[in-house]
């Protein structure tokens, strides 16, 4: 349907959708965060299990329907290139999510971290990117590997509810927080404006690229992984501006072992893929920018206003690797 409207005016159409989408994730991001932090307050669960799972799922939708979908023409329809596709999706979204959308967050009000984040969170996010490596070694994913991250992240889910319900925080006054049936109905109408908006949004921004003739190689790369990655952005910085600073880091680091284990282990499953050598590269890359938002975590205990600049301009330093190398000049 999207792609519907953009043929009537492929000149026009694409920065109307632009706009249009923008707006949606704006509005629905603000939705989506107002009804998860009052459904953890009334139900007593901590902001940062509620960010690792309902909301990181929940923003990590595009990411699951661009990948699977991959995956489903990859296997059924014989589409090529659908693979490579996929796991540059994941990793495009992963290095985003963790560089850009969390530099954004730091460098709008310094994060505080805790020390049951440190010990829960980024062990999964670190080995489940260590366990990626040599997975693609031998440069495919086989269907016993995508089973295998699959398993893992069922059993990581249950753990987080294993979590919550042996952390269960007391709400000191449920007078103020709004009734479960208006948190859930926010949490999917908001959810609902998300998701549309990104593929307004991706949809649009691809069809003004190839207009600009970008390489579709590239257009994968970064419009791709960054649109699919945008309900995280807007909402994490959303739910910064807020003072939600758990909820925003959450969401960023519960997408990110959404993305690695179930989303590509799904599409996986679906249909075994080769990988690109210069993936390996990437999943280096993501492994060090994980390690080193651990480090940042660990000082003072919050991740400030200049570990934020750094993320950030380690990011841009990635996106010019990644055009140098889309085009063979490196």
């Amino acid at each position: 349907m999207i792609n519907q409207l953009i043929s009537l005016s492929p000149t026009v159409m694409p920065w109307i959708l632009l706009i249009v989408g923008f707006a949606g994730l704006v509005k629905g991001a603000d939705f989506f965060v107002d009804g998860a932090a009052s459904f953890d307050r009334k139900l007593g669960i901590s902001a940062a299990i509620v960010g690792l799972t309902i909301v990181a799922m929940g923003t990590s939708a595009p990411e699951a329907a661009v990948s699977i979908t991959a995956g489903v023409q990859a296997k059924f329809f014989g589409v090529t290139g659908a693979a490579d596709m996929a796991v540059g999706n994941i990793l495009g979204s992963n290095l985003f999510n963790l560089l850009f959308i969390l530099g954004i967050c730091m460098m709008i009000k310094p994060i505080p971290t805790s020390l049951c984040s440190l010990k829960r969170d980024f062990p999964w996010a670190i080995g489940s990117t260590i366990l990626f490596i040599p997975m693609i070694m031998d440069g495919k994913l086989s269907l016993v590997e995508g089973i295998i991250l699959v398993t893992l992240f069922v059993s990581y889910i249950g753990w987080m509810v294993y979590q919550s319900i042996k952390n269960r925080e007391k709400v000191e006054d449920e007078t103020k927080l709004m009734p479960i049936s208006k948190s859930l109905l926010l949490l999917g109408v908001g959810l609902a404006m998300i998701i549309l908006g990104g593929q307004f949004v991706v949809n649009s921004s691809v069809a003004i690229a190839e207009a600009f003739g970008m390489d579709s190689t590239l257009i994968g790369l970064t419009i791709c992984a960054i649109g699919t990655s945008l309900p995280e952005l807007v909402t994490s910085v959303v739910a910064s501006r807020k003072g939600e600073s758990e909820l925003a880091v959450g969401n960023v680091i519960g997408s990110n072992i959404f993305n690695l284990l179930f989303i590509l282990g799904t599409t996986v499953t679906i249909s075994p893929i080769t990988v690109n050598p210069d993936m390996m590269i990437d999943t280096i890359f993501l492994l060090v920018a994980t390690a080193a938002m651990m480090l940042f975590s660990f000082t003072k205990m919050q991740c400030s206003r200049i570990e934020g600049i750094i993320t950030f301009t380690a990011y841009i330093g990635y996106t010019v690797y990644i055009i140098f190398r889309a085009y063979a000049l490196i």
